[in-house]
């Protein structure tokens, strides 16, 4: 393929970050946060990190950690200028939940809220944790783009499980871009920003021959995680009526911190004549 057809809209690939920001509240998506399923999209894990870091700066409480966020993805997100909306609707002491709301042209495209709830000591009665994953310096490295096109994946170093099978799959990966160009975004955003890959780490069928984009993607974290490599224990169930789910648990280099669940709609691909 030639870099038009790669690169149609002519996104910036020399940048080290998935975004440029354009001004306080809107952000132009670079190559690196490209779709896998259109050329001309953006991914939803980089949106999914960007949208953090705005509800993160909107109103950052270092009383209280984010320890919930669903994304609804309302339509194709256009690889264009994104600006992004923060609104409190429960303001409170000890449980707060935000709002953001990422636009294209205009259109509301992904609509997030996310719960803030208050730092407490638990040590004492913490426990229940997940079996840890293997350290992704124990794995074999796995190329990605064999099986996902676009700027996204390329950006992404991973190690595989050899152990992993179609919908059942643990994998490492990280990314040396930064979330946003010259700007500092916290661990937890930048983490974020790799999540949504889970629904491509462990596939049941390949996406030349079906398609399952998921139609949101809701993390709980119990603990708040650190940057560097994700950690992905996924399990993906398809159903028989074009509905499929995938499920994960999440690690950072410290151990497990939470799991991402992604509601999917699965369709066979029309064969070209």
């Amino acid at each position: 393929m030639t870099d038009r057809e790669t690169n149609p809209l002519g996104l910036a690939a020399d940048s080290p970050s998935y975004y440029r920001q354009i001004d306080e509240d809107t952000f132009m998506p670079t190559l690196h946060a490209q779709g896998a399923w259109q050329t001309d999209e953006q991914h939803m894990a980089p949106v999914s990190g960007l949208v953090a870091h705005c509800l993160e700066t909107f109103n950052g409480r270092d009383d209280m950690q984010l320890s919930r966020i669903t994304f609804e993805i309302l339509g194709m997100i256009p690889a264009a200028p994104s600006t992004v909306e923060c609104r409190t609707i429960r303001p409170g002491r000890t449980i707060e939940l935000d709002e953001a709301v990422l636009s294209v042209a205009g259109r509301p495209v992904v609509r997030a809220r996310g719960w803030r709830l208050s730092r407490q000591d638990s040590t004492a009665v913490a426990g229940g944790f997940p079996e840890p994953m293997s350290s992704p310096d124990s794995l074999p490295a796995w190329d990605g783009t064999d099986t996902w096109a676009g700027g996204y994946i390329a950006s992404l170093e991973f190690r595989r499980d050899p152990a992993s099978v179609p919908g059942d799959g643990r994998v490492w990966l990280c990314s040396p871009k930064t979330l946003i160009e010259d700007v500092d975004a916290s661990e937890l955003a930048t983490y974020v920003g790799l999540v949504d890959t889970a629904n491509g780490i462990a596939t049941r069928a390949h996406p030349r021959e079906w398609m399952f984009p998921n139609l949101d993607l809701t993390i709980h974290f119990f603990r708040t995680p650190i940057a560097g490599w994700v950690g992905f224990d996924t399990d993906v169930v398809f159903g028989e009526t074009g509905v499929g789910l995938t499920s994960s648990v999440l690690h950072d280099i410290r151990g497990p911190v939470g799991r991402a669940e992604q509601i999917l709609t699965v369709r066979e691909i029309p064969t070209r004549s």
